[in-house]
């Protein structure tokens, strides 16, 4: 009995060790990748944010004259 209920509660089990390690590198592994896109994510915000900002500006001036030569 002994055994049975150290082999349930504490015992090394090598597979799940194994699929342990494994399934805590995919985790790490997806947050690095959900890291990766957030900044992506906010990095082409930005830029649609400033494209949005220059195509209000362009709206709002004149169009310039051209020089007399």
């Amino acid at each position: 009995m002994a055994k049975a209920l150290l082999g349930y509660v504490g015992g090394s089990d090598p597979r799940l060790l194994a699929e342990m390690r494994r399934l805590q590198k995919r985790v790490q592994d997806l947050e690095s990748e959900l890291v990766r896109i957030q900044d992506e994510n906010d990095a082409l915000n930005a830029a649609a944010q400033h494209e949005s900002l220059l195509d209000s500006i362009d709206i709002d001036v004149p169009q310039a004259e051209p020089a007399l030569t």
